[in-house]
């Protein structure tokens, strides 16, 4: 077992059925940080991972074609994370009080599938592609230094 300090920070990312924003999430902090972080998603709910998100991720050369969608209550994750990452505040309202005891809470919308305005294939390729890079961006931003999480989560 690794001493305290050498430990990985774990963090949980969740959003509602664990299909899309968390698994961009989780996929990103294991790319970056790996090192450094032990990185998980689920969901209050659990369904298909979305479709057009793994393509469109794997067109930008990220592959996430083996993600599997997680709920909350699976015997695949610990008991406890010291973060727990909410990427929809629908779902933060949802099960935010449930979170496991000593996990620090981190709420940052990303808003969900529902709110891309797309008409066309095009448009909605666009609508991931910038879900996709805001989502990179942030925890690229956020994860960096782990002396820092503690500034952006309530307990």
């Amino acid at each position: 077992m690794l001493d305290k300090k050498n430990k990985k920070v774990s963090v949980l990312f969740v959003d509602g059925a664990n299909d899309l924003q968390s698994q961009i999430a989780e996929y990103f902090l294991r790319e970056a940080y790996g090192d450094r972080y032990e990185s998980y998603s689920a969901g209050p709910h659990k369904d298909f991972i979305d479709c057009d998100m793994i393509s469109v991720m794997y067109q930008h050369g990220y592959d996430i074609r083996r993600a599997v969608s997680k709920d909350t209550g699976s015997k695949d994750l610990p008991e406890a994370f010291d973060y727990v990452v909410f990427l929809q505040r629908s779902t933060h309202e949802e099960i935010g009080d449930r979170v496991p005891p000593g996990s620090k809470v981190i709420l940052k919308d990303f808003g969900s599938r529902s709110d891309f305005k797309a008409t066309d294939d095009m448009e909605l390729f666009q609508c991931y592609t910038d879900l996709i890079e805001r989502i990179r961006s942030w925890v690229a931003e956020t994860f960096a230094d782990p002396s820092s999480l503690d500034d952006k989560a309530s307990a």
